[in-house]
C-alpha cells in the first residue's frame, strides 16, 4: 500500500562535515531499500542545472524522485523577497517537471526580519498560494513542509490553523512531519485529522516525550495510527518518507536510513 522513501536532510544536517557527491546519497538509499527519495536544494549538487542527468542518475540506482525541497533566506516572509522567491520556485518547478508525479516541497515559513507576526503569516500564505498556482500552471504538485526549527512561524497547532485558514486548498497542498508536530504539540492524531484533505505525502520522523530527536520506532510516534490515517487522504500518493535528525543518525547517516528502512519493513512488510 505504501511507497518508502528516504530524505537527504540526514547528510545536509551534518553541514561541511559532510563532503560526498549526490551519487554517493543515491548508492546509500538504494542500497538500503528504498523505492524513491527525496532531495533538497543544497543535496542536488552538480544535478541543479543538469534533471535529465539526474534522472539518468536516479535510474542507473533504480529509484524515483518523491519530491524536490526548496527553502529561502527570507524565510518566505518577507515581502521584500517575494519576486525573487518566486523565481527560484519557477526554476525548481522546471527542474521538477522532468520527473512526473514528484511534488515540489516549500520549507517552513519561517522568522528572518523583525515586524507583525500577523503580517507575516499573510506573507507567507500570499507566497504559498503564488507558488501553488505556477504549479498548476506548470503541471506540478506543490505543498509546504512546516517545522519546529528555531524561528519557525509554523509550529503549534494555532499556526497550523492560521497557514490553513489563509492558504487555498486547491492552490497548495502539505506535508505533514510527525516529528515537527509531535514536538510542538501532542494532538498529532487530531491535527493531520482536520487536514488531512491537505496532505499528499508524509513525512516519518520520532521523538521522545521530551521532544528530542530519536530513531524511527524509539520515540512517542505511533507508527501504524497515523499511517492508518494518511492512507485514507484523497491526495495522499503513497510516498511515506523516512527522515532521521537524531544523534545516532549524524554519528553514521548510512546506518541510520538503513535502521529506518528495516524498521518500516518490520512494520508494513
Amino acid at each position: 500500500m505504501f511507497k518508502i522513501g528516504c530524505q537527504t536532510y540526514t547528510w545536509e544536517m551534518l553541514g561541511q562535515r559532510w563532503t560526498g557527491h549526490t551519487d554517493d546519497l543515491l548508492a546509500a538509499i538504494s542500497a538500503a531499500g528504498y523505492q524513491g527519495m527525496e532531495i533538497t536544494d543544497t543535496m542536488i549538487g552538480a544535478y541543479a542545472h543538469r534533471p535529465d542527468e539526474f534522472a539518468k542518475a536516479l535510474q542507473k540506482f533504480s529509484l524515483q524522485l518523491i519530491a524536490f525541497a526548496c527553502t529561502s533566506p527570507s524565510g518566505f516572509t518577507n515581502t521584500a523577497a517575494r519576486t525573487s522567491d518566486l523565481a527560484m520556485v519557477e526554476k525548481a518547478l522546471r527542474f521538477v517537471q522532468t520527473f512526473p508525479g514528484a511534488v515540489l516541497s516549500l520549507g517552513s515559513a519561517t522568522i528572518t526580519t523583525p515586524g507583525s507576526i500577523s503580517e507575516k503569516f499573510q506573507t507567507a500564505a500570499t507566497f504559498y498560494n503564488a507558488a501553488g498556482e505556477l504549479g498548476n500552471r506548470m503541471g506540478v504538485p506543490v505543498a509546504f513542509h512546516p517545522s519546529s526549527h528555531p524561528n519557525t512561524l509554523l509550529a503549534t497547532r494555532a499556526d497550523y490553523d492560521e497557514i490553513m485558514r489563509l492558504t487555498d486548498p486547491a492552490l497548495i497542498g502539505w506535508v505533514p512531519d510527525t516529528g515537527h508536530i509531535l514536538r510542538r504539540h501532542a494532538d498529532i492524531m487530531d491535527t493531520v485529522c482536520t487536514y488531512l484533505h491537505r496532505v499528499r505525502y508524509m513525512h516519518l520522523k520520532d521523538v521522545d516525550s521530551e521532544g528530542m530527536w530519536q530513531m524511527l520506532g524509539d520515540g512517542v510516534c505511533d507508527i501504524p495510527a497515523i499511517t492508518d490515517l494518511v492512507a485514507n487522504a484523497p491526495h495522499f500518493n503513497g510516498w511515506l518518507v523516512l527522515e532521521e535528525e537524531s544523534e545516532p543518525a549524524a554519528a553514521d547517516p548510512v546506518g541510520a536510513v538503513k535502521k529506518n528502512r528495516e524498521k518500516i519493513t518490520s512494520l508494513f512488510g
